[in-house]
């Protein structure tokens, strides 16, 4: 398993040459609403990753935005989302959640 910290590191190296690409059965990010793309750097695509950070693909679109909201106040503690959520606005957070709930492997 690879540590938080060696994940950040390698997405640090990964987005530069190809972030925006999603692994998910072929989509590319051009078909996802804007942002959704910044979170497949550290959210897995796959089940067969181990990482503690949750996946996004196939989950309820309202889960995603009460995580998001709780980030964005502070109610809920992370690494980085809490800075993340900030740059959404209400109409791309529920875009992005409703695009990773349609989302299937």
């Amino acid at each position: 398993m690879v540590s938080k910290r060696t994940a950040v590191w390698l997405v640090g190296l990964w987005l530069p040459f190809g972030g925006a690409w999603l692994p998910l059965g072929g989509a590319m990010a051009a078909d996802a609403p804007p942002g959704a793309s910044s979170c497949s750097g550290c959210h897995p695509a796959s089940r067969s990753v181990d990482t503690p950070v949750a996946r996004l693909v196939g989950r309820a679109p309202a889960e995603i935005v009460t995580a998001m909201q709780a980030f964005r106040t502070g109610q809920r503690s992370g690494t980085i989302m809490d800075r993340v959520a900030k740059g959404f606005t209400d109409d791309e957070i529920k875009a992005i959640a409703d695009w990773y709930g349609a989302q299937k492997e």
